[in-house]
């Protein structure tokens, strides 16, 4: 009896379509096309689960006197992120009126949210402030419960290897600059690639090999219906899109 119901699971998970299939909607810069939102900002989170996206991305700087911030240039409005006091970091006002915020402030509105976040860390002039900045963020991602809900992306090579080493183990983190072989990011304990579609689609062999050895396949940044369907039909895991109301319908149809 055993062996035959062996049999059956087998059988149901080859031709029943599973969770895994249907790519994963993250807003990038949260849902900031939302009415009073702006990229980066609270009220882009917020619209971002109120759409129902998966994800809302979001990027972490250190400031100077080792506050953390979210935004996503190295300066806004004339203000360095990394080389500048918090004090004026975060007096700068975004687009739609909300001071730029502080990581805790971001993270303490995420918790009362279900959406998942995808926290890129910023690459840093000085290798010890970035490092730092990724010790402080994981610690602070954790102390607000959010560990699960949190998956990490870094363009910093050296960056990367730090949250190999600092989150617990099953974290997602993904490298997008598209410059590994799926297997290079396989032997260093990443769990997947998150490259711009101009890359997967000149290498469309790499997602069938990442998904061979375990890892999630992501494309950043998505703008169109053409794309989002390029995506779609290359069973990619992640889409990272500036209009994810539109990646919602289509996965919908």
């Amino acid at each position: 009896m055993k062996k035959i119901i062996l049999v059956i699971a087998i059988i149901l998970t080859a031709v029943l379509p599973s969770e895994a299939s249907t790519p994963k909607v993250i807003a990038h810069r949260g849902h900031f096309n939302a009415e009073g939102a702006a990229q980066n900002s609270i009220r882009a989170l917020i619209k971002a689960d109120s759409i129902g996206a998966d994800y809302s991305e979001f990027d972490v700087w250190m400031t100077a006197d080792s506050t953390l911030v979210v935004n996503h240039d190295v300066t806004f409005k004339g203000v360095d992120m990394e080389h500048s006091p918090a004090s004026l970091v975060t007096a700068q006002k975004l687009d739609n009126g909300e001071n730029l915020p502080t990581l805790e402030e971001y993270l303490s509105a995420a918790k009362s949210l279900s959406i998942k976040l995808i926290c890129e860390i910023k690459v840093h002039d000085s290798l010890k402030h970035e490092q730092e900045c990724i010790r402080r963020t994981v610690d602070m991602i954790k102390q607000f419960g959010l560990e699960d809900r949190t998956e990490y992306v870094t363009f910093s090579k050296n960056g990367i290897l730090t949250l190999v080493k600092l989150c617990p183990k099953g974290t997602s983190i993904q490298y997008p600059k598209g410059d590994y072989l799926p297997e290079q990011l396989h032997h260093m304990g990443i769990t997947g690639m998150d490259y711009k579609i101009t890359v997967l689609k000149k290498h469309p062999e790499w997602i069938k090999r990442a998904h061979n050895l375990g890892l999630a396949v992501g494309i950043w940044t998505i703008n169109t219906p053409e794309e989002m369907q390029w995506c779609i039909d290359n069973n990619i895991d992640y889409i990272t899109c500036n209009d994810p109301e539109t990646l919602i319908k289509l996965l919908q149809k």
